[in-house]
Order: structure tokens, then sequence, then C-alpha cells
């Protein structure tokens, strides 16, 4: 079965594009028919297929998860005890329970079945830059 791992390089927190890679990946491979399945190594940031035309996508869900879930220094937050890392740290991990850290995208004949404005990306859920692992897996 064909596994590569991509190592994506963050500026911080917000949604970060690699369709690209992936569905060259997935034609890479030559395999007709298939799932993909795309995982990320790490527990403060997390994956998501999210529309990839409007830019205003993207800053909608950074504004809204950082109201859900604010740094651990807003006062809102001060029943957090896992502070060591940061004040973002905490609130990186509740975000990535909040949503996925593995996807599972079909590939018909040799592409990505990924509906027109859909796209793959990685959620970085800290505010300082980090270099991320992603394993995508193709199961025929």
């Amino acid at each position: 079965m064909p596994q590569t791992r991509l190592t994506l390089s963050t500026r911080g927190a917000g949604l970060y594009e690699f369709t690209r890679a992936a569905a060259e990946f997935v034609a890479a491979t030559g395999t007709e028919e298939g799932l993909l399945t795309v995982f990320v190594r790490h527990t403060s940031c997390s994956l998501l297929i999210q529309e990839n035309a409007d830019p205003d996508v993207r800053r909608d869900l950074d504004a809204f998860f950082a109201r859900l879930v604010p740094r651990s220094d807003d006062p809102s937050m001060d029943y957090i005890i896992h502070t060591d890392e940061g004040p973002d740290d905490m609130p990186a991990h509740i975000k990535a329970a909040l949503t996925a850290v593995s996807l599972g995208i079909p590939v018909s004949r040799g592409r990505l079945l990924l509906g027109q404005w859909q796209g793959i990306y990685l959620f970085e859920h800290r505010a300082r830059p980090h270099q991320r692992d992603i394993v995508l897996h193709l199961g025929a």
C-alpha cells in the first residue's frame, strides 16, 4: 500500500491548504480506486476539508475557533491547568479534540473525489510556527 509523509511549515495559527500535494501523491501511485487516509501526527493541530475558493471562510473559521476556545490567559478559561507551554497550548489541544486528526477521501479514476470547492487543510492551533508531519496512506 502506498504511503508517504508530508512536512508542512506553519507560520502560526490558521489554515494551510495541501490539496495539491495529496493529489500529486495519489496520481504518482497509479492507483485507480481506493481510499486516501490523511493523518496528522500532532495533538495541537488538526485536519479539515473546507472551502478553498473564498479566503473569508478561513478567516471566519479562525475567528470562530478563537471565540469558542480562547487562550488560557482569558478570564473565561481560568479553569485551565495545563499552561506549561504557553496560553495557546491547552486551547490548541481542545480545538484539535473538536476537529479531526484523520480524514478519509475516496479516490476514483486516479483522482481525489473532493467537491468543486473543497480543499484539504492543516488547521494549526498554535500561535508560533511549527513543523507538522502528515501521513498520506492510499489503500486500494
